[in-house]
């Protein structure tokens, strides 16, 4: 099954993600900010990555533009609050492959790591 890290520096966030996909089979890696997400991709080398944009030491657009550094194929979703439009344009230019808005619908987020990982 496919490994994915769940990046956000609300614990109440990454718990409802990881639990959401860890129900549907899938290893989750948890990272709390952008540094520690670019340190943990390179040592877990996860299948996709769901990113949350604002976040403190190195927000996810940064963290993005790191990890497509060191890996081209990197799949990357986003997830953003409502209103953050210009970031998310930023983000698909860095290479994100999609969106998920927050609070996110359990539905959609399965169905956007489900693209994904079928590409």
């Amino acid at each position: 099954m496919a490994k994915i890290m769940v990046v956000d520096d609300a614990m109440f966030m990454r718990t409802k993600a990881s639990r959401l996909l860890s129900q549907e089979g899938y290893e989750i890696v948890e990272a709390a900010d952008g540094s520690e997400a670019v340190r943990k991709y390179q040592a877990e080398k996860p299948d996709l990555v769901l990113m949350d944009i604002t976040m403190p030491v190195m927000d996810g657009i940064e963290a993005l533009k790191a990890i497509k550094s060191h890996d081209e194929g990197a799949k990357v979703i986003m997830v953003t609050a409502l209103g953050q439009r210009s970031m998310v344009l930023e983000a698909i230019r860095a290479g994100a492959r999609d969106f998920v808005v927050k609070p996110f619908q359990p539905d959609k987020l399965l169905e956007a790591v489900k693209r994904q990982l079928d590409q």
